[in-house]
């Protein structure tokens, strides 16, 4: 299996150069190669990852790429019989970089209808949600009306703090300026509640943080892969590859390592979309 990150940036060199003779080549024959064919030719598919993104991506002090996507793509690369190239993306191109050829399939991209109308996404694979988190036992929150009269903990300009000022009018939010100082706030008690994504909860319980609980889901967004836009046979293979790979609780083992929680039942039963 070769998941090698160094190997991966060089051969992802080679892949942007193919892309570009690919596109001076369109001119002179305009047929549209199925992608999939592509793929299993060459024995290799292309994986955009995030490797600042823990703890779905990041990479070691040998600079090797470790994470939930990067574990689920070992399953892939056993499953298709062809070696994984990671190129390595950041949130804003992702799109661009499937757009462009440069990936195949690209990991870890959340649904929007915008984004929909040019990259194919698949069936959910990982949570993604915004929290309201507190401390173990307290009150129970089972709504957003749940929060009067609650210091909420959020910060400035995220997500969360849209949510809970659109949602939320009888809660008093403490607003930080960034993530630490709003996770500080609520460890320190200032503040009966914190706002944030699991991904950040997941983080600080690795970190060995005080104990907290989850008391209340604001926005569900679950986590999806994306190929080009119109890669029906390709975007059909990643799919029943994430129905087997939840079917035979492959998947779920790698929730529980990286995301210390199994997947969800709606999530293991999501189909594509």
């Amino acid at each position: 299996m070769t998941l090698s990150w160094g190997k991966s940036m060089r051969l992802s060199a080679s892949s942007c150069a193919a892309a570009l003779l690919a596109g001076l080549c369109a001119f002179a024959a305009p047929a549209h190669a199925d992608l999939l064919d592509d793929i299993n030719a060459r024995g290799v598919v292309r994986v955009g990852i995030m490797t600042d993104y823990p703890p779905f991506g990041s990479v070691d002090q040998q600079m090797k790429p470790r994470g939930y996507d990067i574990d689920m793509s070992a399953l892939l690369e056993k499953a298709w019989h062809v070696r994984v190239e990671f190129v390595p993306v950041t949130a804003p191109n992702r799109v661009a970089t499937l757009q462009t050829g440069k990936a195949d399939v690209m990991l870890n991209i959340g649904r929007s209808e915008e984004r929909a109308k040019a990259v194919d996404f698949t069936q959910p694979y990982a949570p993604y949600y915004i929290g309201i988190y507190g401390k173990p036992g307290s009150a129970p929150i089972h709504g957003v009306a749940d929060l009067k009269g609650m210091t909420v903990a959020v910060t400035k300009g995220a997500i969360e703090e849209r949510l809970l000022t659109e949602q939320a009018k009888d809660a008093r939010l403490s607003r930080y300026d960034d993530n630490a100082s709003t996770i500080s706030a609520f460890f320190s008690g200032q503040a009966n509640t914190m706002a944030i994504g699991n991904v950040i909860a997941v983080a600080l319980r690795q970190k060995g943080s005080p104990p907290f609980e989850e008391k209340l889901i604001l926005l569900n967004s679950p986590v999806h892969a994306a190929v080009p836009k119109g890669e029906k046979r390709l975007l059909d293979k990643m799919n029943a590859f994430l129905s087997s790979i939840k079917a035979d609780g492959s998947l779920n083992a790698i929730s529980e390592k990286w995301m210390q929680q199994p997947l969800s039942p709606d999530l293991l039963q999501a189909g594509a979309k």
